[in-house]
């Protein structure tokens, strides 16, 4: 007897999902049979990934999460596209890294804005779903960079560890009301944000990519980079009914790094 899919009818939405983690996330999820919304700001990026997920249907949309009045206006769409939200998954970010003393005021607030400003606003949207039919839930892909301080990433380490403080805030006071927030905290992961910083490294220093990778798998007691599929399998746990029980934890994914 065939069993049915566990987030068959659920609405999920996850940001920066074109690529990387976001991209893996939505297609477990959908594998898992939930509907999904794939919302960031490369429009052509986002359908290519929508056209791979198996079930649907399923819906892309673009939008700059920073600014207030697109991601109102791109939840709108997703909601009257395939329903009330169930799954919110924040997973939208960037890093860029400078040492302290010539990191400028629009990086530090390009920082702020995309990876927790933009988690604060897709979460205020995706709320009054999950309140009206009492059960929801939002996971923040945070950092081991939210757990730990990392040297020349002052502007990225300061808005994850804001991500972190965000979701156990949030945990607190909606912890009897069937909603969970969880962030999941991966070590370096094999995304294009690190491909892009072994190619900074490679540039400023001159150092071959083996070298510069292996300082980026040193503090991995595992010797190895992190794959995407192993960050949205942690997600697709948070996410599931086993895991109602699970809230405010931010878990790190990352080979013993942070312990």
């Amino acid at each position: 007897m065939q069993t049915s899919l566990p987030f068959a009818g659920r609405h999920a939405l996850v940001t920066g999902a074109a690529r990387g983690i976001g991209a893996a996330v939505a297609r477990m999820l959908a594998e898992q049979g939930a509907k999904v919304s794939l919302l960031g700001r490369n429009a052509e990026a986002l359908e290519a990934v929508r056209t791979t997920l198996p079930g649907g249907p399923h819906l892309s949309v673009s939008a700059d999460i920073s600014s207030p009045e697109a991601v109102e206006a791109a939840f709108a769409k997703a909601r009257k596209a395939l329903g009330p939200l169930s799954i919110l998954v924040n997973n939208a970010g960037q890093a860029k890294s400078a040492p302290f003393a010539r990191t400028s005021h629009e990086l530090w607030q390009q920082m702020l804005q995309v990876n927790l400003t933009g988690t604060f606003l897709c979460t205020q949207a995706a709320l009054p779903d999950m309140l009206e039919a009492g059960t929801g839930r939002i996971v923040n892909i945070a950092s081991t960079s939210g757990l730990k301080g990392y040297a020349y990433v002052t502007a990225y380490t300061a808005a994850k560890h804001g991500v972190i403080g965000l979701t156990r805030s949030l945990a607190l006071e909606l912890a009897r009301k069937g909603v969970t927030v969880n962030a999941v905290c991966p070590g370096y992961t094999d995304t294009d944000i690190l491909r892009e910083s072994i190619a900074n490294v490679v540039a400023k220093t001159g150092r071959t990519e083996e070298e510069a990778m292996a300082d980026f798998t040193a503090n991995n007691p595992q010797g190895r980079v992190i794959q995407p599929e192993e960050v949205a399998d942690a997600v697709r746990w948070l996410c599931g009914d086993a895991a109602a029980s699970i809230t405010g934890q931010a878990i790190p994914v990352a080979g013993g790094e942070v312990m």
